[in-house]
């Protein structure tokens, strides 16, 4: 069954009752207020931080890996930074399901829609480059703010239920797509919609490329190249960030410089530096959570492993 063509009716099994408790207590979340709703958000970092020692691991070794200019303390507080950031992108995430727009409208600065304009002014369509935020998806709500049409590119979710109800949630600010229908991604193209797009994770080898990503060897998807061959559409770089000060957040379209060169490897370079960039300006605020650099040249995939942490 299609996530789209389903209804919370189809997911009323027994196996299904865990997690519509939690998806109850994601619905709970939503009503706290912002301020409230970032301190509860820290409280759940802590939870997670101390009862997720796998991916506790993970993130030490991407910030030791990733920020060697730090000292051994400073790295680790930035491990803990990551966590409490991560617990309030949960929160954060129910806000871009069910919070009130008018109020994210009024706390969000959105910088670079003339750069956005003049992409889609060809018609062609825009590849929009974003990360994996700890806020992804208010990024989400908070980029429909542009008023512009959006199409998301998704991977297909294991548990129909969670398949389902992100689908259903996420439309509210965007059209998800299936990454692996490119016919239905050339249509979106040709609509001159934008295409959200986040290249920035380890998906294996096969059709990817080794390139620098904060000073380490990634491996880095070369499908952005192809996708701006498909309808000859612009890409952009979407930064997005919670302010130092937990005011409200700040978004920022920047245009890529050199892209598409004409080499898949040096265009995987191109857009590591554009995400490195925007991840830079608020490091913590990134999903250091995700084995980044388990896909090594050498396949050696023993880096997170404990005893090399």
């Amino acid at each position: 069954m299609g996530n789209k063509d389903a209804h919370w009716q189809d997911f009323l099994a027994p196996r299904y009752w865990i997690i519509w408790l939690g998806l109850a207590l994601l619905r709970f979340m939503a009503f706290l207020p912002f301020k409230s709703g970032l301190w509860f958000g820290k409280q759940l970092g802590n939870l997670l931080y101390f009862s997720m020692p796998k991916r506790r691991r993970v993130t030490e070794v991407n910030i030791r890996l990733c920020f060697p200019e730090l000292e051994p303390k400073q790295q680790q507080a930035m491990v803990k930074e990551v966590f409490h950031n991560n617990g309030r992108g949960l929160v954060e995430m129910t806000w871009a399901y069910w919070g009130n727009k008018n109020f994210f409208r009024s706390i969000t600065t959105l910088k670079g829609a003339e750069i956005l304009h003049t992409a889609r002014e060809a018609g062609n369509g825009v590849i929009l480059m974003g990360g994996h935020y700890s806020m992804i998806d208010l990024c989400g709500l908070l980029f429909s703010f542009y008023d512009v049409p959006v199409s998301t590119l998704y991977r297909r979710h294991n548990n129909p239920l969670m398949d389902w109800f992100f689908c259903r949630h996420r439309s509210r600010f965007s059209e998800p797509l299936d990454r692996d229908k490119t016919r239905q991604m050339l249509r979106h193209m040709r609509k001159n919609n934008c295409i959200w797009y986040a290249p920035d994770q380890d998906l294996g080898a096969k059709g990817s490329v080794f390139v620098p990503y904060f000073g380490q060897t990634a491996c880095t998807i070369t499908a952005t190249s192809k996708m701006a061959k498909l309808n000859g559409s612009p890409l952009v770089l979407l930064c997005c960030q919670r302010n130092a000060d937990n005011s409200g957040y700040t978004l920022e379209v920047k245009t890529v410089e050199n892209f598409p060169s004409g080499d898949e490897t040096k265009d995987a370079a191109i857009i590591n530096y554009a995400i490195e960039s925007c991840v830079r300006r608020a490091p913590s605020q990134y999903m250091w959570v995700h084995k980044r650099f388990k896909t090594q040249p050498d396949g050696n995939q023993k880096l997170y492993k404990a005893n090399n942490c």
